[in-house]
C-alpha cells in the first residue's frame, strides 16, 4: 500500500506553515490549529479559490479562512439561508413555489407563487420563520454531490422545478452539483456553509405581497440590518419582473433557449423598444412639470448615465426643448484639493471632490440668462482648465446634468426645488438564473465596467477588480442613500446584455493571475458567465446604452 508523504499548508490567518497528511480537510486544520478569526468560519480561500470546509487537501496549499465579513462568506451565508427557507416552504407549503427575486430595503425579497389569500399572509410568514429556526437548531449538514446531469434533471422534474431543468439542458454539462438538506434537494451556483446551524441571525418579515429575508450587518454578523423602505426601487424591480414574465424570458435558461433557436434578435428589438418608450415617458413627465430648468441624472458606476443623458436629450428635443448636456465631472476640484479616503487614496466618489460652489453659481447664472465660461477638467493633469467653450440658455433651453452626485441635496443646494427634476438610473437586471438564484445588479454593473475599462481606458480585469471595492464603498456612502429622492427611476439593464458582454468579459477574466486575491472573484464571475449562451452584438443599435460599454456607438463620449 502506497504511503503518502505529508505536505506543507501555509495559513494566512496564523502566518504559520504546518505539514499535513493526504486527505486532510479544511475543518481538520481549523481544529488542529484552533484557528479563531473572531467570527464563525464559513469557508476558506485555498490558493485564492473559494472552497467549502470539507475540501480535502492533497498537496501544498496556501489557506485563508473566511467568515461573514468577507464578501464570499456573505454569499455563502445568503445561499445557505435561502436553502433553509426553501426547505421550510417544501415542509409546510409544498404547493407553493418559492421565488427569490432581488435585494431591496437591506434584505432579500421573496414571493410564494400560489399564495393569494392576503388574510393568511402574516400567518404563513410566521410559520415559515418558526420552521426555519427549527431547521437551524437541528444543525443539519448541507451535503453537496456531483451527479450526472440526467439524474439531476429527473430530480428537478419530479419537484416541478422546470426553470432549473431548462438551465441544465442549455448548459449541456455531463455533471451538475446539487445540495441536499435533510430530505430536500436544490441547486445553487455557489458554495454553501457547512450546516444549517451557522445561520443564527436572520429575520423573515412581511413585505408587500411577499416577504423580506433580513440578513446580518456586513460589519457585525450578530446584528441584523435595519430595514430601509425603498418604495420606488421596489416598484421598478417589480415592473420589470412582471415584464419579463409577460414576454416569457424570466430566467437564463429561457434566454439560452431563445438564443439557441436563433430568435434572440426579437428579444433585442423588444428590449431596446421598451427603453425608448420609457425614455419618451420621462421626457413627457418633465414637460408636464412646466417649471423644470435643470435635470439631474444620477446613478452608480456603469449604470449608463452618459448614454441615458444623451438619449433623454433627443426625446426632449422631440417635444420642443433645446437641451444642454453637462457632465458633472467637469466640476472636479484640482487634484491637490481632492479629499482622501480611509486608505489615504484620492476619494473621487466623495461630493467634496466637486467644486459645488462653482457648479451652483454656473447653474444659477445660466437660469438667469447669463453666458458662462464652461470649465473643463483634464484627468491626465488633474487640473481644471478653460478653452473657448461658453454656454448660455434660450427660453426653451433645459440643462441635463449627468453625474453620480446628482441626487445629493448638498450638490444643488442653491437651485430651487421646483426647477429641478431628478432621475436615478441603474442596471437593475430583471433576469434571474432560476427561481432560487438571482443575478445581483452589482455583478451586472461590474461586468459592464470591466468591458468598458478594457475598451476605452486600457485597464485589465485585475485593475478593475482592484478598484471595485472602493467604488462600491463610495456608492454605499454617497449614492444609494439618495436614490429615493428621485422623481423617477430608470432601469438601464437590457434582458440580453449579459450574453453579449460574456464574449468580451471572459477573456479578460481569464487573464487574472492565480497568485492575487482578486483571482477568486474572477473565478466566481467566470462561473456565473458559464451559464449564459453567447449572444452576437451585431443587432444592437448604435444608440443602445450597451454601446457605451462596447464600441460602435453613434454618440460621442469624448
Amino acid at each position: 500500500m502506497k504511503k503518502f508523504k505529508k505536505f506543507a499548508v501555509y495559513c494566512e490567518n496564523t502566518k504559520k506553515e504546518k505539514r499535513y497528511p493526504f486527505g486532510t480537510t479544511l475543518t481538520d486544520i481549523v481544529e488542529d490549529q484552533k484557528i479563531d478569526i473572531g467570527e464563525d468560519i464559513l469557508g476558506a480561500m485555498v490558493n485564492n479559490t473559494l472552497k467549502e470546509m470539507d475540501y480535502m487537501l492533497y498537496k501544498p496549499k496556501t489557506v485563508r479562512f473566511i467568515g461573514y465579513s468577507h464578501p464570499d462568506g456573505r454569499r455563502m451565508y445568503v445561499r445557505s439561508l435561502s436553502m433553509v427557507l426553501f426547505k421550510a416552504v417544501v415542509d409546510l407549503y409544498p404547493r407553493f413555489r418559492l421565488k427569490i427575486e432581488h435585494t431591496v430595503s437591506k434584505g432579500l425579497y421573496c414571493e410564494l407563487e400560489g399564495l393569494i389569500d392576503d388574510e393568511k399572509h402574516d400567518e404563513v410568514i410566521k410559520k415559515l420563520r418558526k420552521r426555519m429556526h427549527e431547521i437551524i437548531e437541528q444543525d443539519l449538514p448541507f451535503e453537496r454531490e456531483e451527479i450526472r446531469t440526467e439524474e439531476a434533471l429527473q430530480i428537478f422534474e419530479t419537484l416541478g422545478l422546470e426553470d432549473k431543468c431548462t438551465l441544465m439542458r442549455t448548459r449541456r454539462q455531463f455533471y451538475s452539483s446539487v445540495y441536499k438538506l435533510d430530505d430536500v434537494v436544490n441547486y445553487f451556483y455557489g458554495y454553501l456553509v457547512p450546516s444549517s446551524g451557522y445561520m443564527k441571525h436572520f429575520d423573515l418579515v412581511k413585505y408587500y405581497k411577499g416577504m423580506l429575508l433580513v440578513m446580518p450587518k456586513k460589519d457585525n454578523p450578530n446584528e441584523l440590518e435595519d430595514i430601509v423602505i425603498q418604495n420606488k426601487l421596489f416598484d421598478i424591480f417589480q415592473e420589470f419582473n412582471e415584464w419579463v414574465e409577460i414576454i416569457g424570458v424570466p430566467n437564463v435558461g429561457r434566454l439560452n433557449e431563445i438564443t439557441q433557436s436563433g430568435k434572440i434578435g426579437d428579444i433585442i428589438k423588444i428590449s431596446e423598444a421598451l427603453q425608448e418608450k420609457k425614455l419618451a415617458s420621462v421626457a413627457d413627465m418633465i414637460y408636464k412639470r412646466g417649471k423644470v430648468k435643470v435635470i439631474f441624472i444620477s446613478g452608480p458606476s456603469s449604470s449608463g448615465k452618459t448614454t441615458f443623458a444623451k438619449r433623454l436629450a433627443i426625446q426632449l428635443s422631440v417635444i420642443g426643448f433645446k437641451p444642454v448636456v453637462i457632465s458633472m465631472d467637469n466640476y472636479f476640484v484640482n487634484r491637490k484639493f481632492t479629499p482622501l479616503d480611509e486608505a489615504g487614496n484620492y476619494d473621487f466618489e466623495s461630493p467634496h471632490a466637486l467644486d459645488v460652489k462653482l457648479f451652483n453659481e454656473n447653474m444659477l447664472d445660466l437660469m438667469a440668462g447669463k453666458e458662462i465660461k464652461f470649465p473643463k477638467f483634464s484627468f491626465s493633469r488633474g487640473e481644471r482648465f478653460y478653452d473657448d467653450t461658453s454656454l448660455s440658455m434660450q427660453e426653451n433651453s433645459i440643462i441635463v446634468v449627468e453625474g453620480i452626485h446628482g441626487l445629493n441635496p448638498e450638490v444643488s443646494a442653491l437651485i430651487p426645488e421646483e426647477r429641478k427634476f431628478k432621475v436615478y438610473v441603474s442596471a437593475l437586471t430583471p433576469l434571474s438564473i432560476d427561481a432560487n438564484n438571482r443575478i445581483p445588479t452589482t455583478d451586472n454593473r461590474l461586468i459592464r465596467r470591466m468591458v468598458r475599462d478594457s475598451h476605452y481606458r486600457g485597464y485589465s480585469a485585475l485593475e478593475t477588480l482592484q478598484r471595485w471595492p472602493s467604488v462600491r464603498r463610495g456608492e454605499e456612502r454617497n449614492i444609494f442613500p439618495y436614490q429615493e429622492e428621485a422623481d423617477v427611476m430608470f432601469n438601464t439593464a437590457l434582458l440580453f446584455e449579459l450574453g453579449v458582454l460574456k464574449r468580451f468579459a471572459e477573456p479578460l477574466l481569464q487573464e487574472v493571475p492565480p497568485n492575487v486575491p482578486e483571482y477568486s472573484e474572477a473565478k466566481r464571475l467566470l462561473k456565473f458567465l458559464s451559464y449564459l449562451v453567447l449572444i452576437n452584438e451585431k443587432e444592437i443599435p448604435p444608440t443602445s446604452i450597451l454601446r457605451e460599454f462596447l464600441d460602435g456607438s453613434s454618440f460621442d463620449y469624448s
